[in-house]
């Protein structure tokens, strides 16, 4: 939550079983407010699944298993790679972090 520049107030998640009582209650605590998708509504999970196909065919790919031990020294470089400097064609080729700037400003 230290990473973003806003409060978080509403965490959306699918019905999956890793988001059920114990996260959901956990959100609470924060002071989030925890809801769910309608099951059977992939239109509003569609971004996110997206993210998840881009993490493994790209990600996932580069990284070397069992011997890569530094694996969270790589996804904070993916992750900044992916919102800092990589065009997106569904933001019309800016970057994640573009889009943030303009909608702060």
């Amino acid at each position: 939550m230290d990473q973003f520049p806003f409060q978080i107030h509403t965490i959306q998640t699918d019905n999956s079983h890793e988001f059920q009582a114990k996260f959901h209650w956990y959100c609470e605590d924060l002071g989030i407010r925890h809801i769910y998708i309608k099951p059977s509504t992939l239109r509003l999970n569609g971004k996110i699944e997206h993210s998840h196909l881009t993490d493994k065919t790209v990600f996932y790919k580069l990284i070397e298993y069992p011997g890569d031990i530094d694996i969270m020294k790589k996804l904070k470089e993916w992750e900044v790679f992916y919102n800092c400097h990589r065009p997106h064609s569904v933001l019309k080729g800016k970057t994640p972090l573009e889009i943030l700037r303009s909608k702060l400003l």
